[in-house]
């Protein structure tokens, strides 16, 4: 089951996520038919965004990451509520490269190092608020690493990772986040660090245990308190009524033309791939006519 957790240690100077989203990046593959190094790309993606997503305090509140590395992956978008729910896609999803001399994925080579990584919060009223930074190498955990370094001032460990079986369906996916606090000493930063390096892969980690013994192995010696649990899935909230509006721009004059060529007008998902048809039947709903 895909869930995210957060945890405080005992003395307050870190803070920590965990989260495990295999089940919604196996079906971002199926709906996206990504080839492995894709989905691993995407799969990350996901998983920080899901933790970050998670720490919005508002029901409606969204977090939104673009990545554009310049790589053959092309832009990778993914979206994620308050409770770490997430959608994304990535523009070119049948991409194919050699394996790394060390035989893992080349994540950074479909992703591409030359671009940034943005991180976008809505939180429902104003402006969103943005904050970018230049990739470091398109392996996306240092990317984020970074990320919350330069633009949130927060020391941060970011561990992702997508295991992909031979047939290229998911094993395992999830990633953790832990951070330093305020006043958090060096030998707070130092326990902090000799507990990432212990802990190890986080694929490795969940394979053969839970979230909670994740965030144990990290924040060992730290005495952790879990303080909140969710379930997350791969959702997307699109509807034929958001489609309607989506289409609220088009002229009548427009929309004959489109009805003229097809007979129908189609629009796809990006984030689900579903399709939805509209007919000159609908045009009074498309023009808003009652």
């Amino acid at each position: 089951m895909d869930r995210v957790i957060r945890a405080i240690s005992a003395d307050g100077f870190v803070k920590m996520t965990a989260v495990e989203l295999t089940d919604a990046v196996e079906r971002a593959r199926n709906i996206h038919h990504t080839l492995p190094v894709v989905t691993a790309a995407l799969g990350r993606t996901m998983c920080a965004a899901s933790m970050m997503g998670n720490a919005l305090k508002s029901e409606g509140d969204s977090l939104t990451v673009r990545i554009n590395g310049g790589g053959p992956a092309g832009t990778i978008l993914v979206v994620s509520d308050n409770r770490g729910n997430v959608r994304g896609y990535a523009r070119n999803p049948a991409v194919e490269l050699p394996l790394r001399p060390d035989g893992k994925l080349d994540v950074g080579g479909a992703v591409g190092r030359e671009g940034m990584l943005t991180v976008i919060r809505d939180m429902g009223f104003g402006e969103p608020v943005s904050g970018a930074t230049q990739l470091v190498s398109g392996e996306i955990a240092e990317d984020f690493a970074r990320y919350f370094a330069e633009s949130e001032q927060i020391p941060t460990a970011c561990a992702l990772g997508v295991l992909v079986d031979r047939d290229q369906h998911v094993l395992k996916a999830g990633g953790y986040i832990a951070q330093l606090m305020p006043g958090a000493s060096d030998a707070v930063a130092e326990r902090l660090e000799a507990g990432v390096k212990a802990a190890g892969a986080i694929t490795n980690q969940l394979m053969g245990g839970t979230l909670e013994d994740v965030i144990g192995r990290v924040l060992d010696g730290f005495e952790p308190e879990i303080v909140k649990r969710d379930k997350a899935a791969y959702l997307c909230p699109c509807t034929r009524e958001r489609v309607l509006s989506a289409l609220a721009g088009i002229t009548e004059s427009e929309l004959d033309e489109m009805f003229r060529e097809d007979g129908k007008i189609e629009v796809r998902c990006r984030f689900c791939d579903r399709v939805y048809a509209f007919t000159p039947a609908d045009k009074p709903a498309i023009l808003g006519e009652k």
